[in-house]
């Protein structure tokens, strides 16, 4: 976002903020709170107080051979790194490919949005689209035969007409864009297991957080809950592109390295791990931009969400930002405010100064506290 980056204070807490994303322990080596501990075993406890010159210099010989190595292996990560972030940057600059076949986003999604947003919403417009996506139906099937919302019926619910039709108007405007969303999200985000989870709590808390702020302000709470959820959509995207070119450039690349008897090679791909580092900079440079450019091409014409998330990714104070864009900016700041607090990742001071910037005031702040951030409300007549 421009507006944090405009300040240094914001900026720095923002980059903490999506490292906890990524892992917790990254973002605790960036504040230098990491505590690490060096064990040594009883042999080097007790060794010798002076080597034999032959143990020395064999020791020196090994150094010598291990600083080549380490070195050799630096270059591959290097060469291998770059290439990693060219094939990305050629991914995000196709912009229709990226959107059609690498997200293969279907015209059926943003369509149900736009219809659940207008005054003469039906169910007769929006059940023949959610049946036309197997993966929303049998979204919409599972969540009507849990057994919370089951009540006393006996027969399960295999249709996705009876399902959406149970559901009902109202609760599709939570669950459609949480549906939506959460297919959208990246299949794995191995070797961080826990980022697909935080990603998704996260994009729900803004969600719901946005909705709260704009229904005290009379915004129409579906276009608050949905422009909320959306605003993390270039983000679950940066992510999986990333990942996915990682996995896939690397398995080439071993696969080369093997085929061409290529031992030295083959062994410092092997020794080569993933690089929270460069993913970091993907997400902070990129999300947002990425983001707005897919929500450009939903096209959305009675859905009025695609300016205020152009605004945070452009916009560089909050008053250039629409009404809305400053609600997700708080909703946004009140988050990662909360993440980073659970994890005494932030003090007193910077909490204010992000605070500030996103111009949340103690009366959003009280809001926000006393609503349920974390969890969809369903009303099952």
């Amino acid at each position: 976002m421009q507006l944090f980056e405009q300040h240094d204070a914001t900026w720095v807490l923002y980059q903490r903020y999506i490292s906890l994303c990524i892992k917790k322990e990254f973002a605790q080596q960036q504040t230098g709170t990491l505590v690490t501990f060096n064990h040594q075993d009883s042999e080097q406890a007790h060794r010798r107080r002076e080597l034999l010159e032959v143990e020395e210099q064999a020791k020196q010989e090994k150094a010598i051979k291990e600083h080549g190595e380490q070195h050799f292996r630096n270059q591959v990560m290097n060469k291998f790194f770059t290439k990693v972030a060219g094939e990305i940057n050629t991914e995000f600059e196709q912009k229709e490919n990226f959107y059609q076949s690498f997200l293969a986003i279907e015209d059926a999604a943003p369509a149900i949005l736009e219809i659940l947003s207008l005054r003469a919403a039906s169910l007769n417009r929006v059940t023949p689209l959610v049946s036309s996506l197997h993966w929303l139906a049998e979204e919409a099937i599972n969540l009507v035969n849990k057994p919370q919302y089951r009540k006393n019926a006996d027969v399960k619910v295999t249709q996705a007409n009876l399902a959406v039709s149970y559901i009902g108007l109202e609760n599709l405007k939570l669950v459609m864009p949480t549906f939506i969303l959460k297919h959208w999200l990246p299949l794995s985000t191995a070797p961080y297991p826990l980022m697909k989870r935080k990603l998704w709590n996260d994009s729900l808390s803004v969600a719901l957080a946005t909705r709260a702020l704009g229904e005290a302000q009379g915004i129409d709470w579906y276009r608050a809950f949905t422009a909320g959820m959306l605003s993390n959509v270039g983000t679950l995207a940066v992510t999986r592109c990333f990942l996915e070119k990682f996995s896939d450039s690397y398995n080439r690349e071993i696969k080369d390295a093997y085929d061409n008897r290529d031992k030295r090679l083959h062994d410092a791909l092997v020794s080569l791990e993933q690089s929270p580092e460069l993913l970091l900079e993907q997400l902070c440079t990129r999300s947002y931009m990425v983001g707005a450019d897919l929500i450009e091409q939903m096209k959305f014409d009675r859905l009025p969400i695609t300016e205020p998330l152009f605004d945070l990714a452009f916009a560089r104070t909050t008053s250039a930002m629409s009404e809305l864009a400053q609600l997700v900016t708080k909703a946004k700041a009140y988050v990662m405010f909360r993440s980073l607090a659970k994890e005494e990742l932030i003090n007193n001071d910077e909490a204010k100064q992000l605070l500030s910037v996103a111009k949340i005031t103690p009366a959003d702040i009280a809001l926000l506290k006393k609503t349920d951030i974390n969890h969809l409300k369903l009303n099952f007549s």
